[in-house]
């Protein structure tokens, strides 16, 4: 914001959670933030220069979790709004390069009507790895992904570790079949 609106007061980080719930990210940024063309342009080299030199820390457990889920035959597509060679890097570089990697990844550079909330992503994950959307299950911490899922015509679970915002944790208890408030309970459901 110090660049693209200059002089306003930025908002803190539950409320960023709560806009990227509801309207969503371009939501946000479009018809909230008035953003143009040229400026959406300016804020994506922004996020760009900051995902290539910080790289987030996974939660723990999450990376173990999957890595056991991926031993009994589980398959992995991860569908985000940075752009995949980002999401594909972070994954190289955690737990020393050890990590489990996704099969598919989704990313930004997909475009509007291929990114989430689109269902393009997990219509894709299902053909792509042949799988049935009854054995498809869309793991989220925000809005988009469960219209994704629900788009789609498979399940929602909500990533609750995420955040703790109540309004967010409703939305998400109210439309999806699972709610994580932990990594060990995401873990315990996708292993058993």
């Amino acid at each position: 914001m110090e660049v693209l609106r200059p002089g306003s007061t930025p908002i803190d980080l539950d409320t960023w959670f709560a806009k990227n719930c509801d309207p969503g990210i371009m939501g946000f940024l479009v018809e909230e933030l008035g953003l143009t063309p040229d400026e959406l342009a300016l804020e994506h080299d922004i996020w760009r220069t900051f995902t290539a030199r910080e790289t987030p820390h996974f939660y723990p457990g999450f990376l173990e979790a999957l890595a056991a889920y991926k031993a009994e035959g589980g398959r992995v597509a991860v569908v985000s709004h940075s752009e995949s060679h980002v999401i594909e890097a972070h994954y190289r570089a955690a737990d020393g390069g050890h990590g489990p990697m996704p099969d598919l990844v989704f990313g930004w550079e997909l475009g509007s009507d291929r990114r989430k909330p689109s269902p393009y992503p997990v219509i894709e994950t299902v053909r792509r790895l042949g799988l049935e959307p009854r054995d498809v299950l869309v793991v989220d911490d925000l809005k988009p992904g469960v219209v994704m899922a629900q788009a789609a015509g498979v399940d929602a679970a909500a990533a609750g570790w995420a955040h703790d915002i109540p309004s967010i944790r409703a939305f998400m208890t109210n439309s999806c079949v699972a709610y994580f408030a932990t990594v060990p309970d995401f873990a315990e459901f996708i292993l058993h």
